[in-house]
């Protein structure tokens, strides 16, 4: 929470160099993320969460920009009625077991406009776990990856007086599971969020 607050801080001490430039402009967004894990062993029902960041646009050319954002992001997903029979290294008390993972994500969306308004954004994502130790265990170990490498796509709409609106999903590219298994676990995410750009 400390490196999201310092970001944060950071963030809006330049706001003011980055508005002078053309073409450039900053904002915060913020909405509900809903996540899951896909696995073997796992409840395959989305569970609501919440993100919320910075993110700055560059617009390199009339169709076309970056959007670097750096958000905060709560993901929740649930195992199974039978996760202990799959991984055997787990109780039974781990079955449909609550577990919540917050990560520092780092999407690089590219933006493409379609309308004026209306553009579409395709990217990648870089997710840094934050809580790791509050996560499943066993004999000691993490049984989640540090990081989560994922791959998004999504619309974002501009409204008047600096709002917008949008909407993503995110996969996981990569297997985020930490044990010697060899069923992998990918997270997936419905994001729906609004904006606002200084």
């Amino acid at each position: 929470m400390k490196k999201l607050i310092l970001i944060l801080a950071a963030a809006f001490m330049i706001t003011p160099a980055v508005m002078a430039q053309p073409g450039i402009h900053i904002g915060v967004k913020a909405g509900a993320n809903m996540t899951k894990i896909d696995g073997e062993g796992y409840n395959q029902a989305f569970r609501f969460n919440y993100y919320l960041g910075p993110f700055l646009q560059l617009q390199i050319t009339k169709g076309f920009g970056i959007q670097p954002e750096v958000l905060f992001t709560q993901s929740t997903s649930q195992t199974g009625t039978k996760f202990s029979d799959i991984y055997t290294e787990f109780g039974p008390e781990y079955n449909s077991h609550d577990i919540k993972l917050n990560y520092l994500t780092i999407p690089i969306m590219a933006n493409i406009n379609l309308t004026r308004a209306l553009i579409l954004q395709l990217g990648p994502q870089y997710g840094i776990l934050m809580n790791s130790h509050e996560s499943l265990v066993q004999n000691g170990k993490d049984a989640f990856k540090n990081g989560d490498f994922s791959a998004a796509a999504g619309l974002w709409l501009n409204l008047p007086l600096g709002l917008s609106v949008s909407g993503r999903y995110v996969i996981g590219m990569s297997n985020i599971q930490n044990l010697p298994e060899s069923n992998k676990w990918n997270s997936q995410a419905i994001q729906l969020g609004v904006g606002f750009r200084f």
